[in-house]
């Protein structure tokens, strides 16, 4: 199959649902810089794999997947603080969690596909 817009992109589609989530649920955290930092990482990784998708060439799209794969695993590292310091639950946690990782193999998977 050939992807012809970034928006059709599954790992584009998984970012989205994992900003949008991340959004929701830090949406009236009091603590600004960790919020600030976890949505700019969830939302760089939908950015990130747009940007490289529209570069036109693989090698600058296997960049920027890099880029949006290192975003996520910040995500990640960000979940884990917030469930150890309570401020998410760990049905939240759990869930968010999960997603990170799909979203991480499925851009390796992409990596390989276009190298």
């Amino acid at each position: 199959m050939l992807i012809e817009r970034f928006e059709d992109i599954v790992a584009w589609k998984k970012a989205k649902e994992l900003t949008l989530e991340v959004y929701k649920l830090f949406e009236y955290c009091k603590d600004f810089g960790f919020k600030d930092q976890i949505q700019r990482a969830s939302i760089s990784i939908m950015n990130n794999i747009a940007e490289g998708f529209e570069r036109g060439t693989n090698k600058q799209f296997q960049y920027f997947l890099y880029v949006a794969k290192a975003s996520c695993a910040e995500v990640r590292s960000m979940l884990i603080i917030a469930k150890d310091l309570g401020r998410i639950t760990a049905t939240s946690f759990q869930f968010l969690f999960r997603l990170t990782e799909e979203i991480s193999k499925i851009i390796a998977g992409l990596l390989r596909s276009i190298k």
